[in-house]
């Protein structure tokens, strides 16, 4: 057994300079290929026009081919009549122009007196309406230099100039070695059921798409145990074919069944093993056989950041190319955000425009997260010396999506609810471009986002238990000033999740005291956390008494989970989250689920295109096929708050 311990960790700036300075004089190879064949391949020498276009003196117009110079002098007073043949010729646009002839006349300026005579009353000057020879391209000029990546009208002026073929760099050819004894291939996942510890290969087919993005060609070995001796022959045998870089997934990182390092410093030269950054800390930068070679993470998020850092612009590189720079743009974070001093890490957000402001919601953090990705609209770095990002602090962001898409962003931030995802699906379902971009922080986190204007609008379900009234007190209480409309949503089913056939025998909140039954609570803050605590309080239950009440998680999905998977035996959620996963659901109380959305956007187009989804018949079937939920009165205002104190 085996355990390499990151003791020379790089920055990301010195990992990338030593393996980009090792393979800085690396030429790719070249190779000719068809004109039609050439989209998006990148020229490895000038390209120069064979023909003139056009190749001959023709027409721009539909109308008639004169001599200039016997039109001088011809006006409205003074016409001229032609006679076809010796003194004109009729001519279409491209054609070519009869010899004897230097001019054309538009159509629309000829007046025909009879067959083969018309009149004129205007001159023509030499070469008027006339493309000439090489007006476009002039044959022998360039075309197109080197290392040009080709576009579909590059294609269009080399077939004009007479080009069939090009001389192109060979795309980079990538060998990708997922490796992992708990792998199993998607299709056979597909058909069978798993067992605990089975993990579905999915980082190979991510690595190929980003591959595929950069221009190169991916080659994705069969997978690969946790052996020493199987990883050593994958690689010599993957080095020794026509590849140019080689990915090996997984097991680059310091466990004792993580044998990447071992085996590349045995077949070369380890140049870094372990990055100060986060996701991706433990990426291996290797040369074997003068091929680069990388030990990518295997959580899904960090092979996807240590891809980018490493992979992508060494393969631009490879093309004569430097890799494209990220769109950019200034963002506010929308709450605090720690970080660890001395690595460099790379946040997921959430970005919206609110007001003339973007606003960056961080998203989860966690290295096997994919789901981050495919919900972030842009990446934030936080500096290596950094220790977080405050609260309203301007920040960079690169974007992920069009910058264009986040004028149509809708930002939702407060207690999660499942209907939000539905309701995002609906917009997009019917045609619209805008988008939602929601932040789970719980409902008062909602509240104050709302008065620190970091959001469009606000989901809570907050019951005041000494009015029985949902959202209203706690909007008077932490928006003091601010106006907002308060729209409901749904109704909707709280309880507790239970595993299948409620095997513990739970009947309600006294049973959570008991010692047998392990607890997942929702996070302080939260609409749920608030009504638990007051259902416990009422009930005269102490919350110490109560196993994994301290256990806290940001989603009802995420509680359910929990149940499912048996790290908890009972958690606090909506039944539709129970319901979505196969579990037991054990009613408490049935809540109201509101929209507080700012004054300021109330009249906004992007607004009415939420509420009129909100309000129609789709949505609220779908809502009410999810169980648990009450869309009856979806999108009814509630309350207009003007925020005067």
């Amino acid at each position: 057994m085996k355990r390499q311990v990151y003791l020379h960790m790089k920055s990301l700036e010195e990992a990338w300079h030593l393996f980009s300075d090792r393979f800085s004089r690396v030429v790719p190879d070249r190779e000719d290929v068809p004109v039609e064949d050439a989209l998006g391949r990148v020229t490895a020498e000038p390209v120069y026009a064979r023909l003139s276009t056009p190749m001959w003196h023709c027409s721009a117009m539909d109308g008639i081919a004169v001599d200039a110079a016997r039109t001088y002098g011809t006006n409205e007073l003074n016409p001229l009549v032609l006679t076809e043949h010796s003194e004109y010729a009729w001519i279409n646009t491209g054609q070519p122009l009869p010899a004897g002839f230097d001019s054309v006349i538009m159509v629309e300026k000829v007046h025909e007196i009879e067959e083969g005579r018309i009149e004129i009353r205007a001159p023509a000057y030499p070469w008027q309406h006339v493309r000439k020879v090489g007006e476009d391209i002039v044959a022998t000029e360039m075309l197109l230099p080197a290392c040009h990546r080709i576009r579909p009208y590059d294609l269009g002026g080399l077939i004009g100039a007479g080009v069939s073929s090009v001389s192109v760099w060979r795309r980079p050819r990538v060998g990708i070695i997922p490796s992992g004894s708990e792998l199993v291939d998607h299709r056979a996942a597909a058909a069978s059921r798993l067992e605990p510890g089975a993990v579905i290969e999915s980082n190979s087919i991510m690595l190929a798409g980003l591959a595929r993005e950069c221009g190169a060609e991916p080659v994705i070995h069969d997978m690969v145990p946790d052996n020493e001796e199987a990883l050593r022959d994958a690689v010599r045998r993957i080095v020794e074919s026509d590849v140019d870089i080689v990915v090996i997934n997984a097991g680059s990182s310091a466990g004792t069944r993580d044998y990447t390092v071992h085996v590349l410093r045995e077949m070369g030269d380890v140049l870094v093993h372990g990055v100060a950054m986060m996701p991706g800390k433990p990426t291996v930068l290797a040369e074997v056989s003068g091929k680069p070679v990388v030990g990518n993470p295997g959580y899904p998020v960090s092979c996807v950041m240590s891809f980018q850092q490493f992979l992508r612009p060494l393969l631009f590189r490879f093309q004569g190319l430097k890799a494209p720079e990220p769109d950019r743009i200034a963002v506010e974070m929308s709450r605090d955000v720690p970080s660890r001093a001395g690595t460099e890490e790379f946040l997921r957000v959430n970005i919206g425009k609110v007001g003339s402001r973007y606003i960056a919601t961080p998203l989860a953090r966690a290295a096997g997260s994919i789901s981050t990705l495919i919900r972030a609209e842009g990446v934030v770095r936080i500096p290596a010396p950094s220790e977080g990002i405050r609260q309203g602090d301007a920040v960079e962001a690169e974007l992920l999506v069009e910058s264009s898409l986040l004028a149509d962003t809708v930002v939702i931030i407060g207690s999660h609810d499942m209907t939000i995802d539905v309701l995002a699906d609906e917009i997009r379902s019917g045609g619209s471009p805008v988008r939602i971009s929601s932040a789970n922080v719980g409902s008062l986190g909602g509240l104050i986002a709302l008065r620190k204007k970091a959001c469009h609008m606000a989901g809570a379900h907050l019951l005041d238990p000494e009015t029985g009234e949902y959202n209203i007190g706690y909007i008077r209480r932490y928006l003091p000033g601010v106006a907002v409309s308060v729209y409901h949503l749904v109704m909707r089913e709280q309880g507790l999740i239970v595993a299948r056939g409620n095997p513990l025998g739970i009947t309600g909140v006294r049973d959570l005291c008991r010692g047998d039954v392990a607890f997942v609570n929702r996070q302080s803050g939260s609409g749920t956390r608030i009504l638990l605590d007051h259902v416990l309080k009422k009930e005269r239950l102490n919350t110490g008494s109560i196993k994994g009440y301290q256990h806290e998680e940001f989603t009802h999905m995420a509680v359910a989970v929990d149940v499912l998977s048996g790290a908890a035996d009972c958690g606090i959620g909506i039944y539709a989250a129970a319901k979505a996963l196969g579990l037991d659901f054990v009613p408490l109380i049935r809540e109201q689920y509101d929209l507080v959305v700012s004054g300021a956007f109330v009249a906004d187009p992007l607004m009415k295109t939420v509420m009129d989804t909100v309000r129609s018949p789709g949505f609220r079937e779908r809502v009410t096929a999810m169980g648990g939920y009450d869309p009856s009165r979806s999108g009814e205002l509630l309350v207009e708050i003007t925020g005067e104190i």
